[in-house]
């Protein structure tokens, strides 16, 4: 899929990933609606952009991914605005052992719903165009995080909803993929603030910091390039691609 002129709608856009999915999409020639909650953040983004790109391939709307009504209300005004979808990032996560239920809420709640408006929109048998979702997991959701259990949860969760949603896409002739992302640890604000987020774990800190220190951690430009790959290869559906430091690797299931 070339991005020229496709409509990619990014949620958790304004910091992160999110922003970096973001520029590199414009850089691509799509056109990319911002989702987030953080209007401060967001709005000086945008200024940034336009300041870049022009404001006519940009859209930034308040939205917070654990509302079921803010979500559907987001999504049709970019089709209103756009004339379609053709791109879907579900990518706004928070890591929160304080409040597992937040976490799971937003995490893989969020990632559902996202799936699902999007179906709504791109989906071929009702009139959409189709197209491809990428959801954003972690190694969290690959290998068990002793430290954060809830987010490591939220994230297994999603490796496996997006998995049988793009089963269940190709089955059913939607003409939508679905494919995650499972990165290593991502310079972002959701990393260099995890300790006030860890609870009853808090204890742990200190072999967290050691395998960071043995992996390394990666700029959000680094996963923005893999997100872009995985748009663009329409042989990829159903994939969990984690992204290290040392490389990539599409992670292999046992069959049924």
């Amino acid at each position: 899929m070339a991005l020229n002129g496709k409509v990619a709608v990014v949620t958790g856009a304004a910091m992160g990933i999110g922003k970096a999915i973001t520029e590199r999409f414009l850089q691509s020639s799509a056109k990319v609606v911002l989702l987030d909650m953080n209007e401060t953040a967001a709005k000086s983004l945008m200024q940034e952009l336009v300041a870049q790109h022009g404001d006519d391939r940009l859209l930034f709307l308040s939205c917070n991914v654990a509302c079921d009504d803010q979500m559907k209300a987001a999504f049709q005004k970019v089709t209103e605005t756009f004339g379609g979808i053709d791109i879907v990032c579900n990518n706004a996560g928070i890591l929160d052992e304080c409040d597992w239920e937040k976490t799971v809420s937003v995490n893989l709640g969020g990632v559902i719903r996202g799936s699902y408006v999007a179906l709504e929109h791109m989906n071929k048998l009702t009139g959409g165009r189709g197209g491809v979702v990428i959801n954003t997991a972690s190694v969290a959701g690959v290998f068990p995080m002793e430290a954060f259990p809830a987010y490591s949860a939220s994230k297994h969760g999603v490796v496996g909803f997006t998995r049988a949603l793009a089963a269940a896409s190709t089955a059913s002739g939607y003409g939508v993929r679905f494919n995650a992302i499972c990165p290593g640890a991502v310079q972002t604000p959701l990393l260099s603030g995890f300790r006030s987020k860890m609870g009853r774990f808090a204890h742990m800190e200190p072999a967290v910091h050691q395998v960071m220190t043995q992996t390394g951690t990666m700029k959000p430009c680094v996963v923005a390039e893999s997100v872009l790959a995985l748009v663009m290869d329409e042989t990829r559906n159903g994939e969990a691609l984690m992204i290290l430091q040392e490389g990539n690797a599409y992670l292999s299931f046992p069959s049924l």
